[in-house]
Formats: C-alpha cells, structure tokens, sequence
C-alpha cells in the first residue's frame, strides 16, 4: 500500500509564503513522477506543478514565478514552497505522485488526501 501525506497548507495574508510538503511511504519501489495539483470550491482539480525522477519540471502559468517544486528522491519527499500568495491560489492542494509499489510492476496514479490553502485578501 501506498500513502502519500500532505502537511503545511494553512491560513496566509496576501503576498505571504507557505511551503507544502508531501511523503510518500509504504510499499513504494519508485516514484516516477510527483506534483501538486488543487482544487478551489465549484472549480474542478487543475495542475500545479509536476517534477520527474530526473528534475524535469512543468508549472501551471498562474503560478510560475511564484511557486517552487522540487524533491528529495533519497526521502520520496516532495516540496512546494509558495511565495507571494493570491486570494486565487485558495484552494485544497493534493499531492499526487505516479508510483511502482514494486519491481518489475506498472506505475500508477496515487493521491493524498489534501491540505487546505487559504489566502486573506
């Protein structure tokens, strides 16, 4: 079984930073790829960002510029520190990462359960 655990959302002014992290645990062999994508009330789940085993990285253009993924491979750790916040970067953020539980088997798609991100205006 796979986990992937958020923690760092919480409640920030305006132009203020959080950092998010997510830790995959469990049985996990390896992880291809992870990212961060969110999800603000009545609007559907939207990228954030992705990074891949190689650091090959891809932003949304809201956030570009303004947000930083990045990971820890040796600790199956991902990052997303945020800096300069909008009231339109409020949302629910989910980890997802695209992980082989074991050898010689397919990855798939495995998600966190969320933390939420509210920016005061």
């Amino acid at each position: 079984q796979v986990q992937l655990v958020e923690s760092g959302g919480g409640l920030v002014q305006g132009g203020g930073s959080l950092k998010l992290s997510c830790a995959a645990s469990g049985s996990v062999f390896s992880i291809d790829a992870m990212g961060w994508y969110r999800q603000a009330p009545e609007k559907e789940r939207e990228l954030v960002a992705t990074i891949t085993a190689g650091g090959r990285i891809n932003y949304a253009s809201s956030v570009k510029g303004r947000f930083t993924i990045s990971r820890d491979n040796a600790k199956n750790t991902m990052y997303l520190q945020m800096n300069n916040l909008k009231p339109e970067d409020t949302a629910v953020y989910y980890c997802w990462g695209l992980v082989s539980p074991a050898a010689m088997t397919f990855p798939g798609d495995y998600w966190g359960q969320g933390t939420q991100v509210t920016v005061s205006s």
